[in-house]
């Protein structure tokens, strides 16, 4: 006959009670903190200006962006409103779809920023901001990247 043996336990298992908490905590972690992208750029991503006296914008909330620039095979310059390639005169329109969500102590400090190439024509520029100064956007701000532009061009 053969001898039994008994079974020697071992190390105890490790306890995954509390995972589903961590894994809900890591979530809710991430979800929170990650930035979703507010737009896609149909248009040619900007080469932005330089500037030597440039200022931070405050609450990023209350800025709308126009970006203005090239399209891939198309000539001029195109003007995107979110996530669209519009007209001037849809400037208008956009700007009162952003203030309409916003609450109306918040619409004096909106903010458009006109994010364009370096490239742009200042007449298209321009268009923009008369079609801002019809509907009465009159904080108007311009991208642009901090450096002296001598510098930029001496490298």
């Amino acid at each position: 006959m053969s001898k039994f043996r008994k079974k020697k336990k071992g190390t105890p298992a490790i306890s995954t009670a509390s995972l589903p908490d961590i894994v809900f905590m890591l979530l809710f972690f991430f979800m929170v903190t990650t930035v979703m992208r507010e737009t896609d750029l149909k248009i040619q991503k900007p080469k932005l200006p330089y500037a030597t006296e440039v200022k931070k914008l405050e609450r990023k909330s209350l800025v709308s962006y126009v970006y203005v620039g090239k399209v891939k095979g198309q000539n001029g310059d195109k003007i995107q409103l979110n996530d669209r390639i519009a007209d001037v005169k849809d400037v208008k329109y956009f700007v009162f779809a952003e203030r309409d969500t916003h609450p109306e102590d918040e619409v004096p400090l909106l903010t458009t920023s006109i994010k364009a190439d370096i490239e742009s024509s200042v007449g298209t520029i321009t268009d923009i901001k008369e079609e801002l100064r019809n509907v009465n956007a009159l904080k108007i701000n311009y991208s642009t990247l901090t450096g002296d532009v001598m510098k930029n061009i001496q490298k």
